[in-house]
């Protein structure tokens, strides 16, 4: 099993926190992961983008220049990386902020309001993490067991009931594919 996977959005929408995050939900799922982060000159606001990889075998680079499934999150990053993803890929949207469509024919695009169900959940901030049970339930790369778990680690400061909205997001994006 192999899947490099790119997360785009704006700066302070947690695209980098989730790159992260999926990264470490692959290492206590016992798998190889990597995590290579990019940001905009601008950060907060500007751009940002992350590739991860997922895969039972060796990580030979960190960059992922055709992955298998890219996150868009904002509207600027639909023309950027659709092109970059390869034939057959996944392509989760953010249909909260992103009204365009996916020109593709040769990928599956699954749109997921994220910052509508972030704030049915309790907070736009984690958006992120609902597009992350989006991709847990499409993909099946990492479990949402292990992203829960990893969000120990790579939250180590946060609140034991922000855990628990994250959580609650994290499962919310996951029930929001059928």
């Amino acid at each position: 099993m192999y899947q490099g996977i790119r997360i785009a959005g704006f700066g302070g929408q947690g695209v980098v926190s989730a790159g992260i995050l999926l990264a470490q939900a692959g290492v206590e799922d016992k798998k190889n992961a990597s995590w290579l982060p990019s940001y905009g000159p601008e950060m907060r606001g500007g751009t940002a983008n992350c590739s991860v990889v997922i895969t039972d075998g060796e990580v030979y680079t960190p960059i992922v220049s055709a992955p298998d499934t890219v996150i868009v999150m904002n509207e600027p990053s639909l023309p950027k990386f659709e092109p970059l993803l390869k034939k057959g890929g996944l392509l989760i949207l953010n249909s909260s902020l992103v009204n365009s469509r996916p020109t593709r024919k040769d990928i599956t695009v699954v749109c997921v309001p994220c910052n509508e169900i972030a704030q049915k959940v309790g907070m736009d901030r984690i958006a992120n993490l609902v597009a992350l049970g989006a991709f847990v339930k499409v993909t099946g790369a990492v479990s949402l067991a292990s992203v829960a778990d990893a969000m120990k680690k790579v939250y180590k400061r946060a609140k034991p009931e922000m855990l628990e909205l994250n959580k609650k997001a994290l499962q919310a994006g996951f029930d929001a594919v059928k």
